[in-house]
């Protein structure tokens, strides 16, 4: 059975609606889709199943940039599943359009999932509690109780998001390898122009939620999260060779040695 938790995370958000008003701005390559494929489309629709897709329960808009430059910032809409009371998934959008770009991923977890991390993991993952309490973090359309326990649980949680089409720098193809991302931590550090047009695209105001979400208890911020705050900067790196997904002698390579052996 769900927690109370989780039932305001998945019935009182799915009450909310707000979307269908911010386009993607990247063109894509390819040829416009053919009557043949969206016939299949439709078909496909109406016969499969998409259980992981009817999970997704949320929809947030915030703000990232990319870790080691801060001046490289997007609006990211999120689409939200609970997996359990303690991590959430959410895939990222450019947009909120049905010809969205996926952007991204985010991986979500407690404070207290969190404080279990090694110091090194823990640079990967930035903090949410100044996303919620300042307002640039929000639920569209959500009515204003739903809005409050949905920050009340996100507001203590550490997120790790990597992009993988970066539509923010004209790439119309999703190009090069993914980029760890970070969420803002203090005022000041959001370009004020990106806000505006998203308020005035999704129609709430900043300053409004901020001071709505006054009484949500914010805990302090776990040490080792927003690890660019102190210079260490992450960025992936092409390497050859399978890097520290590798196996080495008690891994996949000797595993399948030893099963062709045994045939």
């Amino acid at each position: 059975m769900k927690s109370p938790t989780l039932l305001v995370l998945t019935s009182l958000v799915l009450t909310g609606c707000g979307a269908n008003n911010s386009p993607p701005q990247t063109p894509i390559p390819g040829e416009k889709t053919s009557a043949k494929m969206r016939t299949l489309e439709t078909g496909a629709q109406l016969i499969q199943s998409r259980p992981p897709v009817d999970a997704i329960s949320a929809y947030l808009d915030g703000f990232h940039f990319y870790n080691g430059d801060k001046n490289g910032q997007m609006e990211a809409h999120h689409y939200v599943t609970v997996l359990n009371e303690d991590v959430m998934q959410a895939v990222i959008y450019d947009s909120n359009t049905k010809d969205a770009r996926l952007m991204g991923v985010e991986y979500i977890i407690s404070e207290r999932l969190f404080k279990t991390l090694p110091p090194e993991e823990k640079k990967l993952w930035h903090s949410h509690q100044y996303e919620v309490k300042s307002g640039s973090l929000v639920a569209p359309g959500l009515p204003a109780m739903a809005d409050k326990a949905l920050m009340s649980k996100i507001v203590n949680t550490y997120g790790k998001t990597w992009h993988t089409w970066h539509t923010d720098r004209d790439k119309t193809l999703p190009l090069g390898i993914p980029a760890l991302m970070m969420g803002f931590t203090g005022e000041g550090q959001l370009d004020p122009a990106l806000l505006a047009d998203r308020d005035r695209r999704l129609d709430v105001n900043t300053q409004d939620i901020k001071r709505a979400r006054q009484n949500i208890i914010a805990h302090p911020v776990i040490k080792g999260a927003n690890a660019w705050e102190q210079g260490e900067v992450i960025q992936l790196k092409r390497v050859p060779g399978a890097g520290e997904h590798a196996h080495g002698d008690t891994g996949f390579g000797q595993a399948e040695q030893t099963r062709k052996a045994n045939n």
